[in-house]
């Protein structure tokens, strides 16, 4: 009987090979898909940090008059950060993307001084920025306020179709992984059947047949998720060495519960359907195992 366990235990070291790779290869196109999503995210964020909102101030403002101002913007709450602009630096700006210089036809800089305003993100949107909007012009020495309308709206259309798309590829790709993993899992079990009906019938309990395949599935999740975690990483490091754009959007913090997202979901599909496989075998007949 030893024996029989012995080659029962033999045969099934190569379905262990196979599911972790089953499980790795699953895993790392989960790990893909996330990959994917962490970027646009990280594009969209970028794009929300960089809209500015113009400011521009009426005449010569007083130095009194052009401190209250400042300190009157400087208070809200949508504002992340901002920059006095003189007539000064404009001209300078205008002149050094323009490379244009007016000094032989004006004799007066036309250009206004201006607050550029950087929004926080949670009020980066046309309705919360129209909101700022009218709230700034309202002010006595506030001439115009801009913002690109029409960058806003697109961004925010985009991230909407992203966020919904982005979603419905998680749910399904999430049962694609659960499906597949826990076919992969039932196949290396298959050829365990007869060792754990043997076990049982000599009157091992539950527990004890079941604690050393539920370890080994611990054990063969994390090694399949970091397997895939490796391979994810290394795929990354050259993604972003030709192609420098990806490193802009690198979101280390992302990654690191990406990669743990992956350990959690390799661990816990093997040992629930491992132990869910044990429990079967156990309920069966030994006819029915043939």
């Amino acid at each position: 009987m030893a024996q029989a366990g012995k080659g029962s235990i033999k045969r099934g070291k190569p379905s262990y090979f196979m599911s972790i790779l089953g499980v790795t290869l699953v895993l790392f196109l989960l790990g893909i898909v996330g990959w994917f999503f962490l970027s646009a995210n990280k594009v969209a964020q970028y794009f929300k940090d960089n809209i500015t909102v113009n400011v521009y101030i009426k005449g010569n403002l007083k130095a009194d008059d052009s401190t209250a101002l400042v300190q009157y913007i400087a208070a809200q709450p949508y504002v992340r950060s901002y920059k006095y602009v003189t007539k000064d630096m404009a001209r300078q700006e205008y002149v050094k993307v323009e490379n244009d210089n007016w000094d032989n036809i004006l004799t007066e800089n036309p250009l206004p001084a201006s607050i550029d305003l950087k929004i926080k993100k949670e009020y980066v949107n046309v309705d919360s920025l129209n909101v700022v909007k009218n709230d700034l012009a309202q002010q006595t020495w506030v001439s115009e306020v801009y913002y690109p309308v029409a960058v806003v709206d697109n961004l925010e259309k985009n991230i909407r179709v992203v966020t919904l798309v982005g979603f419905g590829i998680a749910i399904i790709l999430s049962l694609v992984v659960i499906f597949l993993i826990d076919n992969t899992i039932r196949l290396a079990m298959f050829s365990n059947r007869f060792l754990i009906k043997t076990m049982q019938m000599v009157g091992a309990t539950r527990w004890f047949i079941a604690k050393p395949l539920d370890l080994r599935a611990i054990v063969n999740g994390a090694v399949s998720a970091a397997f895939a975690i490796g391979v994810l990483w290394i795929l990354i490091l050259f993604a972003e060495r030709y192609v420098p754009g990806l490193r802009a959007v690198h979101d280390t913090g992302g990654l690191v519960l990406l990669f743990g997202a992956l350990l959690v979901i390799g661990i816990c599909i093997t040992l629930l359907s491992t132990h869910r496989s044990i429990l079967k075998y156990l309920k069966m007949r030994l006819d029915d195992l043939y």
